[in-house]
């Protein structure tokens, strides 16, 4: 098929930043998109051929938009799986498909799935409702410390707590949910694996992640990891192993605990463009935008080695701050060598909700890492 300057079209379910950097592509090669999104001031709206307006939920308004596209891919997990489902049965080709969806939404059926498949994850256990804790805590079939899970719509660390006394309980809402044991571990990695329709395979080289401890999220993306190649190697296998079990088109982020004897363990997974690749657009042969693109339309996968030592960092919404966004020092991280910034296009700002990130180049990864930190430090995402 010609997707090139062409006829053809592809959807996009989700119009955030990472819809927004697909574009960029999309844009590159001159492939004409159509981008479904529930805001109006989507960051997506301003780069794509079509948009749309509407509830990815909602099973008429997917359907519809299915039916107008040739290819359909998505940005962001919770979409409505049941009009994928029909619309693969109609003969409109979804990457990722509904089945690997279905199972990547509902955050239980994800760790089932890795049992079923022998992966390594942590032990966990279900519930449908926050009573059934309380009880297992009674009964002595769960102790604290734990890890608390929303089994759907979590995100950016919403959705997550780390629960260390009755006291903690409280803050819980009373939704299916999942409860791991807390893993004590030296390292949290990511790898990035992108897979075409036919099947072929390639990795990215393995990540670190250093999170926020209030909120949850990633500060700070460093590739490569700082780690020993044996490890490397492991997260690498698993991740591949993860990749083949679910058949998946398109990326595939599979985030793992690096454990204090040196196991790999299973996180969770993310079947699209993901915030620990977001590095690859300054410091890979092929940015991982490009490579879903390439993926998704079943084209030959890009080169994903690094060219040079890269660090994102994300820029969230300072505490204390709620409305029209201001970027204060932007300029001063400008004028450093090798830091570039991303503002992903959301006018309003609050606090911890993810605005842009920096990307910081460097043949010393070590180095990349102290100016990082000194462009976290300048750098702040305020209000008017």
């Amino acid at each position: 098929m010609n997707y090139f300057s062409s006829q053809f079209k592809l959807g996009i379910l989700g119009g955030g930043q990472l819809g927004k950097m697909l574009l960029n592509n999309t844009r590159k090669f001159d492939i004409y998109t159509c981008v479904l999104d529930p805001s109006n001031e989507a960051p997506c709206k301003i780069a794509c051929n079509e948009f749309q307006q509407g509830d990815l939920m909602d099973f008429d308004t997917v359907y519809a938009f299915g039916k107008q596209v040739d290819v359909l891919t998505i940005e962001i997990e919770n979409v409505n799986v049941d009009a994928l489902e029909k619309l693969e049965k109609e003969g409109v080709k979804v990457y990722p498909s509904a089945k690997t969806l279905r199972t990547i939404q509902n955050k239980a059926k994800q760790k089932l799935f890795y049992v079923d498949n022998n992966l390594p994850t942590a032990p966990f256990s279900r519930f449908a409702y926050k009573d059934e804790i309380l009880t297992a805590i009674e009964h002595e079939t769960l102790e604290f410390p734990f890890v608390w899970k929303s089994a759907q719509f979590g995100y950016d660390g919403n959705g997550v707590k780390v629960v260390r006394s009755h006291s903690d309980l409280d803050e819980l809402p009373n939704v299916e949910c999942i409860t791991e044991t807390l893993i004590p571990f030296k390292n949290e990695l990511s790898v990035i694996v992108a897979r075409n329709v036919d099947g072929h395979v390639k990795t990215y080289p393995v990540v670190e992640m250093e999170f926020h401890p209030e909120a949850n999220q990633v500060e700070y993306v460093i590739c490569p990891a700082r780690i020993s190649k044996e490890v490397a190697l492991k997260a690498e296998l698993v991740a591949l192993k993860v990749s083949q079990a679910f058949e998946h088109v398109g990326l595939l982020a599979v985030e793992m605990f690096q454990t204090k004897d040196d196991n790999i363990l299973i996180n969770e997974v993310a079947p699209r463009p993901h915030n620990s690749g977001h590095h690859t657009i300054e410091a890979s042969y092929t940015s991982q935008f490009e490579q879903h693109i390439r993926a998704v339309l079943n084209l030959p996968l890009g080169k994903t080695d690094s060219k040079v030592g890269g660090i994102m960092v994300n820029l969230v919404g300072a505490e204390g701050y709620t409305g029209n966004v201001v970027y204060k020092n932007i300029e001063a991280i400008m004028a450093m060598d090798g830091v570039t910034p991303h503002i992903y296009g959301k006018k309003q700002t609050r606090p911890f909700r993810k605005m842009g990130h920096v990307t910081i180049v460097h043949e010393d990864i070590n180095e990349a890492r102290k100016i990082a930190a000194d462009v976290k430090k300048k750098i702040k995402v305020i209000s008017e």
